[in-house]
């Protein structure tokens, strides 16, 4: 180390869950998003609203308090998830990091924040790419820990690479913070003399998405159970249950134990766990309404003033999953219904936000949704229109995941389509902040009826008007339907659950 007056630490990361079945992830996505180099990065922790994750900024803030230390910022992208990462923009990347690390030695620590569940083009795990490579260039004694999302997918070369690994312990995440600081405290512990010692079982579960809330259920119970065993020797436990559209050999729930000096006792405990995990393997089979039955629902609500509203949530098309955010299937079921007092957000539509841009508030036109280039789950919808309110999409979150976050929707267009209300934005984002839909002058108390293209990110954000039982998770086609067996992968390992019926599993000797 280079001494303990002023500890110099890296900051680093790149965040891309993808989706292999999804379009490509560009250079331009993050560019449009967050892409920080260098100084910039510490502009933008000084922000009063910065757009970096939550997790550096909590990192930071721990060690302000906590340590006479040196940022020393490298590089740091995030961008909504999405298909594969253009391998020549990843090598791009990577060799900048590389390039500015070298450049930064010698250093006290690095502290790396990734998502977890990136792969490229050409490579099926990047992460663990930039974690060895972090590992070569600072050598085997220099601290590294790492926060990573639970839908991270977990190799064994992240686990060698790392010290320590601290993943999410919520979801929807609104624990980014406490765990960046978590990992300046273990950082903390580490300088005084502390050798972490990680312990990793993978199992045969690719958990669907909607079955990993943190609140009630399966992976609510096993990540509660996790936390009973932390001691003054467990450090840390950490459940990813991965993100099954990765599609890759090291996709399955992964448990990682970190003790403190002491291996056997984080091996004893990551077995504890991965054997309950696997007793309460059956328990992660998503259950989902049709869009018949959600559609009947909405306008008994509509019809009955004194029922509860509800919140739709379109999970098959969850733009936080690498879905487009542009399929039709519940829109237009409840427009040909005549459903009124709804609310429909956020469409991502580029076109037809401009369009409505071009035209004006107060025009009335036939709007066409998903006009160029639709898949087959993005057809095409033209209804007429009446152009309500424009943005220029530029908001700060305001309630659970966005929280605090700077964001940017680009041009943003309301529509009123008669009883039916609908965002439209020009950057790819899921609906998980009430602020989307109220920067355009929406009562969301009022609506008797919301549908939002999120998975489960929109309950942190919209749970001061809608109670769990108010949600109705939709079956719809889609990018990230929660029924895997729709889905032709070709790299999970083999068998899975619930890819595959009937799976043994059995604890490692």
């Amino acid at each position: 180390m280079t001494g303990t007056s002023s500890r110099r630490v890296a900051i680093l990361g790149l965040m891309l869950e993808s989706n292999r079945f999804a379009p490509v992830t560009t250079e331009e996505d993050y560019l449009n998003r967050v892409y920080l180099a260098g100084d910039e990065i510490l502009v933008d922790l000084s922000s009063s609203d910065p757009k970096l994750p939550a997790e550096i900024r909590g990192f930071s803030s721990t060690m302000d308090s906590r340590c006479d230390w040196t940022p020393v910022p490298i590089l740091v992208g995030l961008v909504e998830a999405g298909g594969p990462l253009d391998h020549d923009f990843y090598q791009a990347t990577r060799n900048e990091m590389k390039r500015r690390l070298e450049d930064a030695m010698p250093l006290d620590a690095v502290y790396i924040s990734n998502h977890g569940a990136m792969i490229t083009t050409e490579e099926s795990d990047p992460d663990g790419d930039i974690f060895s490579m972090v590992r070569a260039i600072v050598g085997p004694d220099v601290p590294i820990v790492v926060t990573l999302d639970l839908h991270g997918n977990v190799s064994e070369r992240m686990v060698e690479s790392a010290d320590v690994i601290v993943a999410y312990r919520t979801n929807p995440h609104v624990d980014m913070w406490d765990r960046g600081s978590e990992a300046a405290g273990f950082l903390m512990e580490m300088f005084a003399g502390m050798h972490p010692q990680p312990a990793f079982i993978r199992l045969p579960l690719t958990p669907p998405t909607v079955t990993m809330l943190t609140e009630s259920g399966p992976y609510a119970d096993i990540i509660d159970y996790g936390q009973t065993l932390i001691s003054e020797t467990i450090a840390n436990v950490s459940i990813l249950g991965g993100f099954a559209f990765g599609d890759t050999p090291k996709n399955g729930m992964a448990i990682i134990v970190t003790a403190r000096d002491d291996y056997d006792a984080a091996r004893a405990a990551a077995r504890l766990i991965a054997s309950k995990a696997w007793e309460d393997h059956e328990r992660y089979v998503p259950h989902l309404t049709s869009v018949e039955e959600a559609v009947a629902r909405v306008l008994e609500a509509g019809e009955h003033p004194q029922l509860p509203a509800l919140i739709l949530a379109d999970v098959a098309d969850n733009p936080g999953g690498g879905g487009r955010g542009n399929t039709m299937w519940i829109l237009e079921a409840l427009y040909h219904a005549g459903a009124t007092g709804v609310i429909v957000g956020v469409i991502h539509d580029p076109e037809l936000a401009q369009e409505a841009h071009e035209l004006g508030e107060g025009a009335k036109f036939s709007a066409v949704f998903n006009r160029t280039e639709p898949d087959d789950f993005s057809r095409r919808f033209e209804v007429p229109a009446t152009v309500t309110c424009l943005k220029d999409g530029d908001c700060v979150g305001r309630r659970g995941f966005y929280a605090g976050r700077r964001m940017n929707l680009g041009p943003t267009a309301l529509l009123d389509l008669g009883g039916i209300q609908v965002v439209v934005i020009s950057m790819r984002t899921q609906c998980a902040d009430p602020v989307f839909l109220e920067m355009m002058g929406l009562d969301i108390a009022r609506a008797r009826a919301v549908v939002v293209k999120s998975r489960g990110h929109f309950r942190a954000g919209f749970n001061e008007f809608f109670a769990p039982d108010q949600v109705i998770e939709v079956d719809t086609p889609g990018l990230t339907s929660p029924i895997l067996t729709r889905f032709d992968f070709k790299y999970l390992p083999r068998p899975v659950f619930p890819v595959d019926a009937n799976v043994v599993w059995q604890l490692p000797a």
